[in-house]
């Protein structure tokens, strides 16, 4: 950046440079997935994108079949903030997927622009388990619980479902729901108009191409091609991310079970990804 920075008191031509941001994965708070996306996580490499000098716009690279509302919401707030802070604009490129919380992520930017086979959408809430109920009975196990609050082991899933626990998840549900819709209106406005709302909130997803007809995102098309017809074919693209650190294990002799145990951690954590990634047929 010295560099730009000479050549730009120089008076030279300088390409317009646009720093790009992959969000790849599912959204949860870092202490739930490693891997992940999160504030924890982006916070940094947000800052630097639009801290670099002479940036002509900061491009989201989405590929995530979405995850924590919350993560999806402090994220996105972020990028909104620092966009009107630098006066920056900002423009998502979808690749596999932007569904749920990955299409919360879109919506942070100015413009969206999808692959016409892409996946978007799913702008829904949802909260899954297992009933063990009758397993442990068959096994001949008792379950033990005591708890100081009539609520406080709703929803237990080796126990029977209670109508009114039920009934309180869905009420929770609605209201996370409530505001992801109040988001996308926000952020999209008028391009959803004549959209039947009911069929758009629904939770269902679409083609890119499909998408686009239904306002949720803006035009077709990739990255590259995009940016060099926006900004010029000598648009530089800077990749700004996460830096990878190696595990400190490797350097300080951890005990093999410790490690073996942080291995097995990340394949549970990659196994959960890729069911996420399933309900999406990817």
């Amino acid at each position: 950046m010295l560099f730009r920075r000479i050549a730009k008191f120089a008076g030279a031509d300088l390409p317009p440079i646009v720093a790009a941001i992959r969000l790849s994965g599912v959204i949860a708070a870092s202490s739930v997935a490693r891997r992940g996306l999160s504030l924890e996580a982006l916070a940094e490499p947000i800052e630097r994108a639009f801290a670099l000098p002479d940036v002509s716009a900061v491009a989201l690279i989405i590929n995530s079949p979405g995850g924590s509302p919350v993560q999806s919401a402090l994220i996105a707030g972020r990028i909104r903030q620092l966009s009107a802070e630098k006066s920056v604009p900002v423009l998502a490129f979808v690749e596999d997927v932007a569904a749920s919380g990955g299409y919360w992520l879109a919506c942070a930017a100015d413009e969206i622009v999808a692959d016409p086979a892409s996946i978007v959408g799913s702008i829904g809430v949802i909260s899954a388990g297992f009933g063990f109920q009758q397993a442990i009975a068959r096994l001949g196990v008792e379950r033990r619980v005591y708890t100081s609050g009539t609520s406080k082991s709703m929803l237990d899933p080796f126990q029977p479902e209670k109508p009114e626990d039920v009934a309180h998840l869905k009420g929770l549900q609605e209201e996370v729901h409530d505001g992801f819709r109040q988001w996308v209106r926000a952020r999209r406005g008028a391009r959803l108009a004549g959209q039947d709302e009911a069929s758009l909130f629904s939770g269902a997803f679409w083609s890119g191409a499909r998408a686009k007809e239904l306002g949720l995102v803006d035009r077709l098309g990739d990255m590259r091609s995009t940016l060099r017809e926006r900004f010029g074919e000598k648009v530089r693209i800077q990749v700004v991310n996460p830096t990878r650190r190696a595990g400190l294990g490797r350097f300080i002799g951890l005990d093999s079970r410790v490690l073996s145990a942080d291995l097995a951690d990340g394949l549970i954590d990659a196994a959960e990804q890729r069911s996420i990634y399933a309900r999406f047929g990817l």
